[in-house]
């Protein structure tokens, strides 16, 4: 398997050669920390909009900026980031340290920028940079944060 994940000037690099090739490139971001199917499921439905998928992974920084509790991430980005590789939707991975993927965006242009419908347009970071957005249906019964919290019941955190 091919490494995924990479910086962003590869990427911006890798951009123009795609728009050249004319390529329909799809952006979506996100913490990640627990796997699930619901992420499994958006991801492939992301991909579904375009030629190559890009995710762009919140680094540990910016997931403490997020306010989802004093011991997340639970996984750090580099397995986050491993993990995430192995899934044949995700072409490419590139991390990022502030809040949101704004900056992100704003440089790659992607031509579909796909969130999940928990978001509305005016919640969507970087909206104004993509070509479209498309805001995806969750699969119903997942969240990491719900999961974190259920097992934090189970078997409290020290």
């Amino acid at each position: 398997m091919r490494r995924k994940r990479t910086s962003l000037p590869r990427l911006l690099a890798l951009r123009r050669s795609w728009a050249r090739a004319e390529k329909r490139v799809v952006f979506t971001n996100g913490v990640f920390d627990i796997l699930h199917p619901g992420h499994v499921d958006l991801l492939a439905r992301a991909r579904a909009f375009g030629d190559i998928l890009i995710l762009g992974l919140n680094e540990d920084v910016s997931v403490r900026m997020l306010g989802k509790g004093p011991d997340r991430p639970i996984n750090p980005f580099k397995d986050r980031a491993a993990v995430l590789e192995g899934l044949a939707a995700v072409d490419w991975i590139v991390g990022f340290r502030e809040k949101t993927p704004e900056a992100l965006i704003r440089r790659l242009r992607p031509d579909v920028l796909v969130k999940g419908a928990d978001y509305s347009p005016s919640q969507v970071a970087g909206v104004h940079y993509a070509g479209r957005v498309a805001l995806l249906p969750l699969k119903k019964g997942y969240s990491t944060t719900k999961l974190v919290e259920r097992l934090r019941r189970v078997r409290p955190v020290r």
